[in-house]
């Protein structure tokens, strides 16, 4: 018999099971928080020009500051970046004074040559926040664009995870590497907190990046190897609901927590409970055969079986019998694999090729949406409450989808539709706020459905054997999407719409690339790089 049927002997989706999910969801429901921290501990508040220090002597009421220091917009608002070279001591006068410090502003456009930078620094009106990365170094003006650095170096971290815990976790085993991610993490995010400088924060944002990776791909790679083919889609869907969960517990707890340094803290303490925890996760016990530490396997197989309550079957499970269920498996084992033999094969190549496209762009456009939402001009804990919610039906949606469509179509008409709804919002006036949020909201729960299939889709078109390489590889690409996504924001300060008709397309295409993925509803894991998936040739013939 195969290993998915030893799996069913011992319990099948038992109770083990559900305790290794339910251990997973946890750590699950704070990924939501260090991806999308930017939005609150890198928030930017409405700023200008501090006054000249001798100011600070003055009896003048603070509104009078502003309006001799620094100059108004056409909507009334202060200069972000620039102040009078000299007070303007007349527009009080001019503007009415009332003699009680109030006055009554009106707007002017002063000559270039009348103005300066903030040479005195910059005055925050702290509303939302009590403090953030931005107020606290300034980030603002010539430095605005450290903002989209910061989270391209976290998401930098993420991508050098996926290269080296990817690799990793086939030569070292999924629990240890998932054990470092938890500490690592834990750690990382304590030091952040902790960071007297921007330049040590980003570094240490950089380790929980790579944490995060080594996190996700093997509590993935343990799930999928514990858990009975029939079980897959459902636990997917269930680590999926717990991220989405974790975009609500985000917004709760920034509401919460004003401070960035007590915010990120928040959400990096529960790291060092799931290490003390992950101690108990099995091994994954097809990992333990393939490395020959078939004696380990029969261990787990039993424990597993045990806590099952299938402790018989678990002792009619021996070296012989793990060895003969996974026979095609030892053969081809011997071979020391690496991500190079996801190219050499061209059915794993095209697998390969198309798969990088998907992840770039569900990636690309998911965080070029969700890591923006005070662009929206609603309260910005609103509106993350608003992103999280759609996940809710969107991947109740999808998890219906790939049970009755299969994981193709899904992949490609997610993406095609999210893509459309954010290309029509170039076209939206930038006053209709509650049609422009409809249509991100809809397109934002079209890419979280997408990440779904994404991960539930790889693991099951790649062989065990490099299932990690391949899981690694893919997920590097989504790292370079993230990467790439703040900065593409930067666009927009020269052409407004060229950033949403990048965000758009980008996920068009690779959705027309997905079609020609092999289905995989209804059928083993592939153990071995032999394992053919001709029909993703046949598709390419057809054309």
């Amino acid at each position: 018999m195969a290993f998915g049927e030893i799996i069913d002997k011992v319990g099948g989706m038992g109770r083990f099971q559900f305790i290794q999910l339910s251990l997973i969801c946890l750590p699950m429901l704070m990924l939501a928080s260090h991806n999308l921290l930017q939005n609150f501990v890198a928030m930017v508040p409405p700023h200008h020009c501090q006054a000249p220090k001798n100011f600070s002597e003055s009896n003048l009421d603070p509104k009078d500051i502003v309006l001799v220091t620094v100059p108004l917009d056409s909507k009334g608002r202060p200069f972000k970046c620039q102040r009078y070279s000299s007070p303007r001591w007349y527009l009080l006068a001019e503007n009415g004074s009332l003699g009680d410090g109030s006055s009554v502003q009106g707007t002017r456009s002063p000559p270039l040559t009348d103005l300066q930078g903030c040479e005195d620094g910059w005055e925050y009106e702290m509303t939302d926040r009590s403090s953030t990365i931005i107020s606290e170094w300034d980030l603002v003006c010539d430095l605005h664009s450290y903002k989209q650095m910061g989270q391209s170096i976290y998401m930098g971290g993420v991508l050098v995870g996926a290269l080296i815990f990817g690799g990793f976790s086939d030569r070292f085993g999924r629990k240890k590497l998932m054990l470092i991610s938890h500490l690592m993490m834990a750690v990382g995010g304590t030091c952040a907190t902790f960071a007297p400088s921007f330049f040590l924060f980003c570094l240490f944002r950089f380790f929980c990046g790579m944490a995060l990776s080594g996190f996700v791909l093997n509590a993935h790679s343990l799930n999928v190897e514990w858990i009975p083919t029939q079980a897959r889609t459902m636990t997917v869907a269930t680590t999926g609901y717990c991220y989405t969960m974790g975009q609500l517990l985000l917004s709760g707890v920034a509401y919460l927590l004003r401070d960035w340094r007590w915010l990120t803290l928040a959400v990096s303490l529960p790291f060092y409970i799931c290490f003390l925890y992950s101690w108990w996760f099995q091994e994954s016990a097809r990992w333990l055969v393939l490395s020959g530490k078939s004696d380990q396997a029969v261990k787990c197989v039993k424990t597993v079986a045990r806590i099952n309550g299938c402790k018989a079957e678990g002792e009619k499970i021996d070296v012989e019998v793990l060895q003969k269920s996974m026979k095609k498996e030892l053969s081809c084992s011997q071979e020391t694999h690496s991500a190079l033999d996801l190219f050499r094969l061209s059915s794993l190549r095209m697998i390969t090729l198309c798969l990088s496209a998907v992840w770039f762009s569900t990636s690309f456009a998911y965080y070029g949406l969700a890591l923006d939402l005070q662009k929206f001009g609603v309260s910005i804990y609103l509106i993350q409450v608003i992103f999280g919610a759609v996940d809710i039906p969107a991947k109740i949606i999808i998890t219906a989808s790939l049970s009755h469509f299969g994981r193709c179509r899904s992949q490609s008409v997610v993406l095609i539709v999210a893509g459309v709804t954010i290309l029509i919002n170039i076209l939206v006036p930038y006053d209709q706020q509650i049609l422009r949020t409809s249509l991100a909201v809809l397109g934002k729960g079209c890419l979280a459905a997408s990440f779904n299939v994404c991960f539930l889709y790889s693991g099951e078109l790649y062989p065990t054997v490099i299932r990690q390489n391949g899981m690694g590889w893919v997920s590097m690409t989504a790292r370079v999407g993230a990467m790439v996504a703040p900065m593409v924001q930067l666009l927009g300060e020269t052409t407004a719409w060229l950033p949403g008709l990048i965000y758009g397309g980008v996920p068009i295409l690779s959705g027309l690339v997905a079609i020609f993925l092999p289905e995989t509803m209804s059928t083993p894991l592939p153990e071995t790089i032999q394992d053919p998936r001709e029909d993703i040739r046949l598709r390419f013939h057809l054309i």
